[in-house]
């Protein structure tokens, strides 16, 4: 009888065990790694576009879900992704292309989601956009593209444009980049001219040498920490050099800026939630297709193109997504 009681008590106890084990991982808070070469006081809008992401799918933060920030150089990058692969996060977000460089170096289990990448498949993150086939999946921007649509502009709005000067940083990743303005130049019968800024110090250099080159107008293809800190400054050189000036993001026209024409960040971040969600739900990054973008921004200062004594053609200006005045 004794025996049949402790054999009783054993079972209950083992029972209750498993029980609160199961009870424990079914209320396990998700863990997300989120990695920035920015400061995230400079991309504040960024930061809550993916927030409001994860609001809208019923997240929220310090509640449901945990954030690991993080956020740091070049050099400090691999450290900190050495630090969300021991927290075990359940996902690492990647903000920009290098990020998501050193994530795939730190880790080939640990879901990752690119933010943004403007050739995903070119730099052997995923095999195909429809089939990424390991770890990583996200959003691509479609940067390569856009820079012969911002050409297109560039033309219509600048009399007889010949010369124009691209501003870009050299990496592995830029060469499709630089293919693309290539094709694009030799369609509009327009002359490249390509300066590297490594260092927000080039800016300078590169208008400098922009002016002596007697280019007619610029293409800035400079990104990530390099350029989002020094938008007031880029634009004070471009009125300084009287040079019309094409950028990629809304942030830089708000900052000054001449014009812009590219996807909208903001709406990526926001949507790079909803791949969190869907990997914290059981899917694998292998099967999760690489999301192309469906919203461009098209925008004016009309401020600054007054600065530099241009005049923007009605028939562009009709265009535009938004008018700064």
């Amino acid at each position: 009888m004794i025996k049949r009681l402790l054999l009783w008590l054993v079972t209950l106890l083992l029972t209750a065990a498993g029980t609160f084990a199961d009870a424990q991982q079914a209320g396990k808070v998700p863990r997300i790694g989120y990695l920035s070469n920015a400061r995230f006081s400079d991309i504040p809008y960024r930061v809550e576009a993916f927030r409001q992401g994860l609001r809208e799918l019923g997240y929220v933060e310090g509640k449901n879900i945990v954030i690991e920030w993080r956020s740091g150089t070049n050099d400090q990058i691999p450290g900190l992704v050495a630090e969300l692969v021991r927290l075990k996060v359940d996902v690492i977000v990647s903000a920009a292309a290098t990020l998501t460089r050193f994530a795939k170096a730190a880790t080939s289990t640990i879901p990752i989601v690119m933010a943004q990448d403007t050739d995903p498949v070119g730099r052997g993150f995923v095999a195909s956009l429809a089939r990424p086939g390991g770890n990583i999946t996200g959003l691509s921007t479609m940067a390569p593209e856009l820079n012969g649509k911002r050409l297109e502009i560039l033309k219509e709005v600048v009399f007889r444009l010949s010369r124009v000067a691209v501003f870009e940083t050299s990496t592995p990743g830029s060469v499709q980049v630089s293919k693309e303005i290539e094709i694009a130049a030799e369609t509009l019968k327009v002359n490249i001219q390509h300066f590297d800024v490594l260092d927000p110090r080039d800016f300078e250099t590169a208008f400098r040498e922009a002016s002596k080159a007697r280019v007619d107008a610029v293409l800035m293809d400079v990104a990530g920490p390099v350029s989002i800190p020094n938008q007031k400054k880029t634009a004070d050189l471009a009125v300084k050099s009287r040079l019309p000036v094409m950028y990629r993001r809304l942030q830089d026209v708000e900052a000054g800026g001449l014009m812009s024409y590219g996807v909208n960040l903001n709406d990526l971040d926001r949507r790079a939630a909803t791949y969190v969600d869907k990997i914290l739900k059981g899917r694998t990054p292998a099967d999760l297709p690489v999301e192309q973008p469906t919203k461009f921004e098209f925008i004016i200062n009309l401020k600054a193109a007054k600065q530099i004594g241009l005049t923007i053609p009605p028939n562009v200006l009709v265009r535009a997504d938004k008018v700064i005045k």
